[in-house]
Order: C-alpha cells, then structure tokens, then sequence
C-alpha cells in the first residue's frame, strides 16, 4: 500500500537511526495527508528531510515536496516503483466510493496487484509478509489508501525541480506499467537512476541490500554538508565505491542481455 521513510539531517537529529518509519494515519485526501506530515515534522523538530517513498508512498512523498516548495522541506526524494499521476490506475470514478466498501472488497483489489507465479524464496516471503500486513489492517485504513492512490491528481515537476531526485525501479514484473516508469523518466530528466533486475512490487522487502546500498549513493551528495543523513563513521567509502562499481556492472550486463 506505500511505504514513506524519512531521513532527517543527521546533525539536527542525531538521536535517531537514519532512516524511520512512519504508519501514517487515515487521510482522505492529499492536503490532508501532507498538513499531517508537515505537523509530523515540526513536532520532530525538522527542518528539511530526504524521503525514500515506496508506490503510494513515493507519490505522497513528490506531493509533500510540492505541497512546500514555498518554503522547502524536502532535500531529497528516493521514488521506488513510483508514479507521478494517479490516472494511470484508470479508477479515479471509484475513488470516492471506497470508504463504503466492505474490508474483504478492498482487500482483493490490492490483492489483485500482487505478483503470483514461479518466484524465488525471498520475494515470496516478501509478498507474505505484506499479506499479514494487508489483514492487520481495518477497513478505514484500508480505503483510505486506496482513495489516495487512486484520487484524481498529478505531481506539478516545476514546482520540485530543484530537488535531488532517484529513482528506483524494477526490470522484473511490478503493478507499476512501463509508461508510468517513462512519464517518471521524463519528468525528472535529471534524476539518478536505480535499475535492480529483480524484486517486484516490494523490492525494499526482498532485496533489501540492493536498495540499502542505492540509498546510500544517493545520500553521498550531501556529505559534509548540514543535510548530511549519514554519520560519516558508518560509510565505508571504499565498500561503497566497490558495491557500487558491481551494480553499475550488473546493470551493464542486464541491459546487453
């Protein structure tokens, strides 16, 4: 259903892991959604933040950069498997009704999302794990995401340009079609690009170092600056530079194949 993370500015924050999970509450629409983030933030008393957004999450993620480009609060966005127009789910007409569904209705229309089929181990207790996470949800909960997911709205690129931006994505089959990973490419022409061959819907779950690594190239830019996520004593630059000297190779190797 989405997943948000924030990374705060390591020398504001220092007394948290770099990277936090929020289960954000029920919101019906976007601006409801990013006033509570927005008060989120101010009660954790920070100033500008990186996000890595899953799905519904990277999407959330773009309209809360947007949502105070005004005044910035975001330094940088990891978008995996995102969208930037919630059109592309063809459901805009049914938005509105979700919050009269029952659970078992929603339930298998996210359902149908997922992948099925031969898998390896690791995605497959991927997609379990967010199954039993799927059901430990109510119905509210349930509908509420789903009404953000699929609510008529777009991301305005121009009013986010000036943050750095990667994206993430997936050569295997995910929810996310090839023309939403394009529109994605073309409305950040300047962004980092993160290719996995595999990991499906979820790849935050089931390849997990993949991804871990990937966020930590993209927080690279900020070290030594104010908005540094990471303290420097936890990178290994040299590892770093080798992981990502194989990824770059792997990608090579996937793109010839």
């Amino acid at each position: 259903m989405g997943e948000i993370k924030i990374s705060p500015d390591y020398n504001w924050f220092r007394s948290t892991v770099p990277l936090k999970k929020l289960q954000y509450p029920i919101y019906w629409d976007h601006l409801e959604f990013c006033d509570g983030f927005r008060k989120l933030l101010d009660d954790l008393h920070l100033d500008r933040v990186h996000l890595f957004g899953a799905s519904l999450g990277g999407f959330l993620a773009q309209k809360f950069a947007e949502y105070t480009h005004k005044s910035p609060r975001v330094q940088s966005l990891v978008l995996c498997n995102s969208f930037s127009d919630t059109s592309i789910f063809n459901q805009s007409w049914t938005a509105s009704s979700f919050w009269l569904m029952p659970a078992f209705m929603l339930k298998k229309i996210v359902l149908g999302n997922f992948a099925s089929g031969p898998m390896d181990r690791v995605m497959a207790n991927g997609i379990d794990f967010m199954v039993d996470r799927l059901e430990s949800l109510s119905q509210s909960e349930l509908a509420s995401r789903l009404t953000l997911n699929c609510q008529n709205s777009y991301v305005e690129p121009h009013k986010i340009r000036d943050i750095a931006v990667t994206i993430m994505d997936v050569f295997d089959q995910s929810a996310l079609s090839t023309d939403a990973k394009e529109e994605m490419y073309k409305l950040y022409p300047n962004a980092r690009r993160a290719h996995l061959k595999t990991g499906g819907n979820f790849p935050y779950l089931c390849r997990s170092a993949e991804v871990n690594i990937y966020v930590q190239i993209h927080l690279r830019q900020f070290h030594g600056t104010r908005y540094a996520a990471i303290d420097p004593a936890m990178v290994n630059a040299e590892e770093l530079e080798v992981q990502k000297g194989n990824l770059t190779s792997n990608q090579d190797d996937q793109e010839q194949s």
